[in-house]
């Protein structure tokens, strides 16, 4: 499986400001949807919650230090996610391992699964990305990422923006999978694939 990261960034990795994106780039929003349709996302909590909703054909992998806090706050995400009282329950009638993972596979059905950690993270990816999962976002969740990154999908914005929100140094990253400039309407743009 290839952990990729995708983001928007500015000439100094400026990605963000106020828990907002610097620029709406429709290009480059069709290329994220694109991309990483029918594939995992990995989120950080704002960022989710600057999107303000699933991400449809994705399954949406959210991570947050207050799991319980999350899904209080979000319990419409979670009308049908999966609890052992919706699976049946073993031979020798206990909440075993097996109902515990029937609970996590309704959960993920739902479209959203919330970790604590990037390590549960990475382990819940494998169990539903065989190909290609992707780091969406924000500025915390791309740096604790990065190192275990086989490729990085960039947006390069022209310009001067302020932020306070930025993307980590990707200097290691120096393979040139392709490159392609656009002008759009508003913006110069590059859009860059990367490896190690």
């Amino acid at each position: 499986m290839t952990i990729s990261i995708i983001a928007a960034i500015g000439p100094n990795r400026e990605l963000g400001k106020n828990n907002k994106l610097l620029w709406n780039i429709p290009e480059d929003l069709k290329r994220f949807k694109k991309i990483t349709s029918g594939h995992a996302v990995i989120m950080g909590q704002r960022t989710f919650e600057s999107i303000g909703k699933l991400l449809p054909n994705r399954t949406n992998i959210v991570l947050t230090y207050d799991v319980k806090e999350f899904k209080k706050r979000n319990k419409h995400l979670f009308r049908h996610s999966g609890t052992k009282r919706d699976c049946p329950e073993s031979d020798s009638g206990s909440f075993d391992k097996a109902q515990d993972e029937c609970a996590q596979l309704l959960t993920r059905m739902t479209g959203v699964v919330v970790v604590p950690s990037i390590d549960e993270a990475i382990q819940e990816v494998k169990r539903v990305e065989k190909d290609e999962v992707f780091v969406i976002g924000g500025g915390m969740i791309y740096k604790q990422f990065l190192p275990f990154t086989d490729k990085l999908y960039l947006t390069l914005v022209e310009g001067t923006y302020e932020a306070d929100t930025f993307f980590p140094d990707y200097s290691s990253f120096s393979k040139v999978v392709s490159r392609e400039k656009l002008d759009t309407e508003k913006y110069k743009i590059t859009f860059l694939v990367l490896e190690k």
